[in-house]
């Protein structure tokens, strides 16, 4: 699996233990920044990783902003993206299952470090049930 993955500088230093995890577990990630924690504008990384889930290139992409309030908002402007600002474990599980999230967002000042690479685990092995689920994502998407 391949995954995109971007931050503001709120979200950095949650960023690079969620890269170091994933890379861990033979994940394959494009990381699009930021590559600090100098003050960026969240829109800018929310963008990147949106628009190449969208088009396709990536299946599924992580952001993590302050709150993670911000990038859902930018990603979610995306064709065919489900950002699911996700700081708990079941909103991860109902997240993959009810609405095939395909982005992940986390609130690096909200999450602890152990919890987000819980959450990205389940985030990651979580099946979508499809059947009714699919039906109003269809509804969302016209």
């Amino acid at each position: 699996m391949k995954i995109i993955i971007g931050s503001d500088h709120a979200g950095y230093p949650m960023k690079e233990k969620v890269k170091k995890f994933l890379i861990s577990r033979g994940v394959e990630i494009e990381d699009v920044g930021t590559h600090s924690d100098a003050s960026v504008d969240y829109p800018d990384y929310g963008r990147k990783v949106a628009s190449k889930v969208s088009d396709g290139t990536y299946q599924r992409g992580i952001l993590i902003c302050g709150t993670g309030i911000g990038m859902s908002i930018v990603a979610n402007r995306f064709e065919g993206v489900r950002a699911t600002l996700t700081n708990d474990l079941f909103s991860a599980i109902m997240g993959r299952r009810h609405n095939d999230s395909n982005i992940l967002v986390m609130g690096g000042r909200i999450v602890g470090d152990e919890l987000a690479i819980k959450i990205v685990e389940t985030w990651l092995s979580t099946p979508f049930e499809g059947g009714r689920h699919r039906l109003r994502l269809q509804k969302i998407d016209a």
